[in-house]
C-alpha cells in the first residue's frame, strides 16, 4: 500500500505529474491487500492513486493494460500512470492471455506495471501447489523475488524503473513468509535509485506503447 505512494513522491521530485492505478483479485498471501488499500483510500487519493478491485483477475489485468494507454490520447491530464496488478498464482494462470498482449504492447514512458503474484508452494491454502515464474517466463515478463518487507519496497521501486526503461511489465513474486510478516523498514522514496544502462542501444522509435502497432513489430521489439 505504501509502495505506490513512494513512487508518486519519487516522480514528483523528478518533476513528473503522474497518477497511480491498482486493480486485481484477492487471494492468499495477498488476501489482505485490498483491505489495506480501502483503509488507506484518503492517503491514496491525496497521491492521485486509484484503486478499483477487479471482478476477476483477467478483467483487472485488462484495466491495468488500459492504464498504460492514457498517453495515447491528446487530452491526458497526467504524464503517465504507474500501475499494480495483484492476484494469487491461479489468477496468474487465468490472466496469461492479457499478460502476453499487454506485455507485447508495451508500457507508457512515464507509467510502468508491477504484477504481484501470490504464490503458495506448499499448498497451505490452495487447491494445488503453485509458483508463477514459469507463467511469467512464458509471457516474457521479467521476475523479481523479494526476500522480505524491505525488498518488497526496494524491488517495487526498481521494478517500475525497469518497466519504464524496457517497456515490459515486471513480475514480483510474493510468498507468505515475506508478505505475512512485519519489519522496520526505510521508506525514503529516493532510497533504491535505479542505475540506467548506458551501453545498450534502444530502437530509434523506443520501446513504449504506441498506436497503430502491428503484432510482428511488437514481437520484434520484445525480443530485441
Amino acid at each position: 500500500m505504501r509502495l505506490p505512494m513512494m513512487q508518486r513522491a519519487r516522480d514528483r521530485a523528478a518533476g513528473l505529474n503522474t497518477g497511480g492505478f491498482i486493480s486485481g483479485y484477492r487471494g492468499s498471501p495477498l488476501g489482505g491487500f485490498d483491505k489495506a488499500l480501502w483503509d488507506a483510500r484518503k492517503f491514496l487519493k491525496k497521491s492521485d492513486i486509484s484503486f478499483q478491485p477487479g471482478l476477476n483477475e483477467d478483467l483487472a489485468a485488462t484495466a491495468v493494460w488500459g492504464s498504460q494507454q492514457v498517453n495515447l490520447f491528446p487530452d491526458a491530464t497526467v504524464d503517465g500512470v504507474f500501475a499494480i496488478w495483484y492476484g494469487k498464482g491461479p489468477g496468474v494462470d487465468r490472466s496469461g492471455d492479457v499478460f502476453k498482449h499487454a506485455n507485447n504492447a508495451g508500457t507508457a514512458k512515464h507509467g510502468g506495471v508491477l504484477v504481484l503474484a501470490g504464490d503458495d508452494h506448499t499448498c497451505k491454502s490452495s487447491t494445488l501447489p503453485h509458483q508463477s515464474e514459469y507463467a511469467f517466463m512464458d509471457a516474457s515478463i521479467p521476475v523479481l523475488n523479494p526476500a522480505g518487507v524491505q525488498e518488497i519496497l526496494d524491488y517495487g521501486m526498481l521494478g517500475w524503473a525497469m518497466s519504464r526503461y524496457s517497456g515490459l511489465w515486471i513480475g514480483m513474486k510474493t510468498i507468505a513468509e515475506s508478505v505475512d510478516s512485519s519489519a522496520s523498514v526505510y521508506v525514503d522514496p529516493l532510497r533504491a535509485l535505479p542505475i540506467i544502462p548506458t551501453d545498450f542501444e534502444l530502437p530509434p522509435d523506443g520501446v513504449h506503447i504506441r498506436w497503430p502497432d502491428k503484432p510482428m513489430a511488437q514481437e520484434m521489439r520484445l525480443h530485441k
